[in-house]
């Protein structure tokens, strides 16, 4: 049930859009505001951010029904060194869950008020299911596909394997679900074991935080930058794997970590930062590597890298204003729309792309399988 909020004609008798904090005061003395400790301490922020010791009142609605604005986290960024609360790390008594919730709003949010916002506004509904469905979706699809070709490792040389429909090949570029399936293909158990773990670390304290709208988007865009940016700068090349999502996951995640490292207060976080930034290198060296120098014959050319660098650059751009907006209206900053209509050009230039440059340009394309 949504607490009562009074009405505005008993508190701004003048209609100037700002409580008293003489009113304010005697709502929370006669307990007349049905605030959870958390939100009572913002409040208390909010009139000490301002200079005339005043609430406004359609701040006041918003975080009685839950909702913030980019204005109220500004008072509250600019009254929190004011604020009377105890720091979320001392918090005793919780269960395993509020524990989980804990750790993983120190894993990614940089500031302390937003973290216990989270951590007192977290609800288990809607839960974090989409990376969970992409990641047991992968692993089905590895799975049989393992049984059927009887091969774990370097799938990719297998005929049969380059045949399924999920597959990206220029071949085929007219099928446009392509562009999206091949992140449900792996080359290998290693990269499909790589990618899952960093989706599942990474992915699922990101959507738990910011919502499987904005994560979903997020992923989805660096797969689909995956396959277009092979499909212009690798032309003759396959594409499989979900890195291009992943990259884009943990690009945007380390660029806000360290835009933010002094607010940051996960454990290890440099030795974690340089481990991840080793295994990330690691994986695009090995795709390098597969590319142009396969270790077994085949009959064309295997999946190309260039998904994982692509990724790696719409996380950081995208990717990091999402997880820089955590509570605010992405719609409202013009640096969003920006990055939105780039994506948008990016996408049209690479439609036009492959219905006219592979002809003009005389590219051989390898027979599709």
């Amino acid at each position: 049930m949504e607490p009562c909020v009074p009405r505005e004609c008993e508190l701004d008798p003048d209609n100037t859009g700002f409580i008293a904090v003489e009113n304010f005061t005697s709502l929370v003395e006669h307990h007349e505001l049905q605030l959870d400790p958390s939100k009572l301490d913002m409040l208390l922020a909010l009139v000490q951010s301002n200079e005339e010791g005043q609430v406004c009142y359609q701040e006041l609605i918003e975080l009685m029904s839950s909702k913030r604005s980019s204005s109220f986290r500004r008072a509250i960024a600019n009254g929190r060194r004011t604020l009377q609360r105890e720091i979320l790390l001392d918090e005793t008594g919780l269960g395993l869950y509020k524990r989980f919730v804990r750790y993983v709003a120190y894993e990614i949010l940089p500031c302390e008020t937003d973290r216990r916002w989270y951590f007192h506004q977290n609800r288990l509904c809607p839960p974090p299911v989409f990376i969970a469905i992409v990641t047991i979706v992968q692993i089905i699809v590895f799975m049989c596909y393992g049984i059927m070709l009887n091969k774990w490792v370097l799938q990719t040389y297998q005929p049969d394997f380059m045949k399924s429909p999920l597959v990206y090949h220029p071949g085929h570029r007219a099928q446009v679900w392509r562009f999206f399936s091949y992140m449900f293909m792996h080359v290998g158990l290693e990269q499909l074991g790589f990618n899952a773990l960093l989706q599942l670390m990474i992915g699922v304290p990101l959507e738990m935080v910011h919502g499987i709208l904005r994560i979903s988007l997020l992923y989805m865009a660096g797969v689909l930058a995956g396959s277009l940016t092979v499909s212009i700068t690798d032309m003759r090349a396959p594409v499989v794997g979900g890195s291009g999502g992943v990259y884009a996951l943990c690009s945007a995640h380390l660029a806000n970590v360290v835009m933010n490292w002094a607010g940051m207060r996960c454990p290890y976080k440099l030795l974690r930062m340089i481990l991840a930034l080793v295994c990330m290198s690691s994986e695009v060296g090995r795709a390098v590597w597969l590319r142009f120098s396969p270790p077994l014959p085949s009959s064309g050319p295997q999946p190309s890298f260039m998904a994982h660098l692509s990724g790696a650059i719409v996380g950081i751009s995208m990717g990091l204003l999402i997880l820089r907006s955590y509570e605010e209206s992405l719609q409202k900053q013009c640096s969003w729309w920006v990055i939105v209509f780039s994506f948008i050009t990016f996408l049209l230039f690479a439609i036009f792309w492959n219905i006219f440059a592979y002809e003009l340009l005389g590219v051989q394309i390898p027979p599709p399988p």
